[in-house]
């Protein structure tokens, strides 16, 4: 199992799926024959907990450390018999493992209960009529909350399912008190961490550990891990690199982190990694590294200067997930919502459709940065070719494409390809609400397999929907979200709150959005969050055009990204936070639409602006029926049996033809002139997917009048077309 670099993933990410840098990184090493293991700590740590054994441990060292106790953590100690008991099977259930342990579970005095459960009174009446797989989930999860509670309370405060001693990570302009808790004897879950890096460490044998922290909650850990391996195996290099090196420290000065990390490594990591391994065999000098931070002597230098360039998205590699125990991850249900429970349920592939953003303009944003600027997307086909070989690798036909913004010309290309070649995934991403997303589009999407879209409503306010240049309006959003939920694909809306300028008005006004599209439905699924200026930002680099003044902080040594700032004009954002994502709560489970906007707050508000039928108006205005001639026509439904039939009125006659569609519940009967009806049927296999070839209107128009045919436009506008509108002939 030796390898030349170990790619690792630190507590703690997500419970229900790998996070995919590594498995991005090692199917780039694959390409570049470098021998590479991966490992995700996060969930063999989890694992190690909540386990019969690991309970057992853990609560015999209550017993022995004997520390002060809640009178939840009394109640869970006084438990404990029925937690060893039941913890194996509950974590087999959650793992896809034990689906008859359900009905064990529902029974209500299988599991112990602590204070998580008090909760679920008030869940029932959101949660309604769950079915027993889900029920049962829900309670699973609640078990863990109470485990997880104890832990925090008596043995690891810093513990979180999907994050470690994160507070320690952010906004962490000095090292010290980072530094300060390294010095500190190793907590519990310091120690199980440690334990499986050592054995790690004694299998494989790697000349490079590369550590991948993609969120603050992971630093922490990070660090641990370094500090051991620079401790115990002092021949191997360390590098850190992911989310959080290449925001936060990108001007990194701070010399004391080389004592546990040898580089640091920005952006794209494929070639600093590949220009590292090099450079552990001796073979590249430190100058010609590749976006890295060493130390020299004792000043920290960052080297550039390589000129290798960086790898196209196509000479990437597909993602390998070989390594990681995919069938041992734990998939929990916190909230009914069904779009918020697809980040913690399900096991999803990850992958990507283009590199950065093909936007690139909003001001809140890091768009100054590689991983939004550099836009660059990859081939439908070779998406298809990536995702067919991670279903044979995985099992697994779930797709969560990790995309900043996909861009809608290539989820459209992907969408036919994937109809082409006829697999059957589920698939879900991020966008832009624009307007390219129409009710044919979402159509396609729909019938690839996509299931979900989440993107950026932010402020629901067109003033500050403009001065974030996000280049949609309130009633475009409207529009595109009835359009994806037509087509029954979930729609969930990020919401920020506290941009510059910002008055107390216009956060009503956004809420008052919110309420009317999620009351008519054309939204499932939200969150808020409030703005922080980030230093790679417009916002951040230039506020005086924002209205805001940054504070004139010193710069400090480690992270450097999250900014300070007044708004002299803007409102006490703080104090709408509490009543925003209560609302939003009850609006996510379709309940209290009639409430007063002010009786989500207990201070004064002002009174909304918004017309109370805003978005009902907004959505009356219509995509336009007429197609440009460049609009791509498709058929997705099956070749129509024909048959003919006299038509005789008046002393005249006529030959028809009757095509017959069958669809997955119906069939539908369409009658035409004959030569119009067997124009149309021998027309739609050439505009299926499966022809490879997209037609365009005005090609189809002319493929009409070479057959000789009159009245284009009475036909193709007229009932019978229209009827095949309803059942898979789209213009996309």
């Amino acid at each position: 199992m030796s390898a030349t670099v170990f790619l690792l993933t630190p507590p703690f990410t997500q419970l229900n799926t790998p996070y995919p840098a590594t498995a991005y990184l090692k199917g780039f090493l694959n390409t570049r024959n470098i021998t590479a293991h991966q490992a995700d700590l996060g969930i063999e740590v989890i694992l190690a907990l909540f386990s019969r054994q690991g309970l057992t441990h853990l609560f015999a060292h209550l017993h022995e450390q004997q520390p002060p106790l809640s009178e939840n953590a009394l109640r869970m100690v006084a438990l404990q018999d029925h937690y060893i008991h039941t913890i194996d099977e509950v974590v087999s259930f959650l793992q896809g493992k034990n689906p008859t342990l359900a009905h064990l579970i529902c029974q209500e005095d299988f599991l112990p209960e602590a204070s998580r459960f008090e909760q679920l009174d008030d869940l029932e009446w959101a949660f309604g009529a769950m079915g027993t797989q889900d029920k049962a989930k829900h309670l699973a999860t609640l078990y863990l909350e109470d485990l997880s509670d104890l832990i925090t309370e008596c043995v690891d405060p810093h513990f979180g399912f999907s994050r470690y001693a994160e507070r320690l990570g952010r906004s962490a302009n000095s090292f010290d008190e980072l530094y300060e808790h390294l010095q500190a004897p190793y907590t519990y879950v310091d120690a199980l961490l440690v334990a499986r890096l050592k054995e790690y460490m004694a299998e494989i044998t790697p000349k490079l550990v590369c550590i991948s922290v993609p969120f603050p909650g992971n630093l922490y850990s990070a660090f641990r891990c370094a500090q051991w391996i620079k401790q115990h195996c002092p021949g191997v290099k360390t590098a850190m690199g992911g989310g959080f090196a290449n925001t936060e420290l990108r001007s990194l000065s701070e010399p004391r982190v080389f004592e546990f990390f040898d580089f640091i490594t920005l952006d794209d990591g494929e070639a600093p990694i590949e220009h590292l391994v090099e450079h552990v065999a001796g073979k590249r000098p430190v100058e010609l590294l590749k976006r890295a931070f060493a130390l020299v002597g004792d000043k920290v230098e960052y080297f550039n200067f390589s000129l290798s360039p960086d790898y196209k998205q196509a000479e990437t590699g597909t993602p390998d997930y070989s390594d990681l125990p995919l069938d041992r991850y734990i998939s929990v249900l916190e909230v009914a919502n069904p779009m918020h429970r697809m980040w913690s349920d399900g096991r999803w592939n990850k992958l990507t459709m283009a590199h950065g953003c093909y936007w690139g303009k909003c001001t809140f944003c890091d768009i100054s940065l590689d991983y939004i600027k550099v836009y660059e997307p990859v081939a439908a086909q070779l998406l298809c070719d990536r995702m067919e070989t991670l279903i044979a690798q995985t099992g697994q036909n779930g797709f969560h494409f990790v995309d900043e913004a996909a861009p809608p010309a290539l989820m459209r290309a992907l969408a036919l390809e994937i109809i082409k070649r006829k697999l059957t995934v589920a698939w879900w991403t991020n966008i832009r609400f624009e307007k390219s997303f129409s009710r044919d589009l979402c159509q396609l999407l729909k019938a690839s397999g996509c299931i979900a879209v989440s993107g950026g409503l932010e402020v629901a306010s067109d003033r500050l929907l403009a001065l974030i240049d996000k280049g949609v309006t309130v009633a475009q959003v409207a529009r595109v979200t009835r359009n994806f939920t037509e087509a029954g694909i979930l729609v969930h809306a990020y919401l920020m709150y506290g941009f510059p300028t910002q008055t107390a008005q216009e956060t009503i006004d956004s809420l008052e959005m919110v309420r009317q599209l999620f009351e008519l439905g054309v939204i499932q699924s939200g969150f808020w969050h409030q703005f922080a200026m980030t230093a790679h930002s417009p916002v951040g680099m230039y506020p005086e055009k924002f209205g805001v003044v940054r504070e004139n902080l010193a710069e400090g040594t480690f992270a450097n990204n999250d900014l300070v700032h007044r708004d002299p004009t803007g409102a006490d954002h703080d104090r709408f936070s509490y009543g925003l994502k209560k609302s939003l709560l009850n609006y996510m489970y379709g309940i209290c639409f009639e409430y007063p906007l002010q009786d989500w707050f207990d201070f004064k508000v002002p009174r909304t602006k918004v017309p109370p039928n805003y978005i009902e108006m907004a959505l009356l205005e219509g995509e336009s029926e007429l197609l440009k001639p460049t609009a791509k026509i498709v058929w997705l439904g099956v070749v129509p049996s024909v048959s003919y039939f006299t038509k005789a009125k008046k002393g005249q006659s006529w030959d028809m033809a009757t095509l017959s569609f069958y669809t997955k519940k119906e069939t539908l009967d369409i009658k035409l002139d004959k030569v119009q009806g067997d124009w149309l049927a021998g027309l739609l296999p050439e505009i299926a997917p499966a022809s490879g070839k997209l037609w365009t209107f005005q090609e189809v128009r002319e493929h009409y009048e070479a057959a000789g045919l009159d009245g284009f436009e009475a036909f193709w506008y007229g009932k019978g077309v229209t009827r095949l509108k309803e059942i898979g002939l789209l213009a996309v």
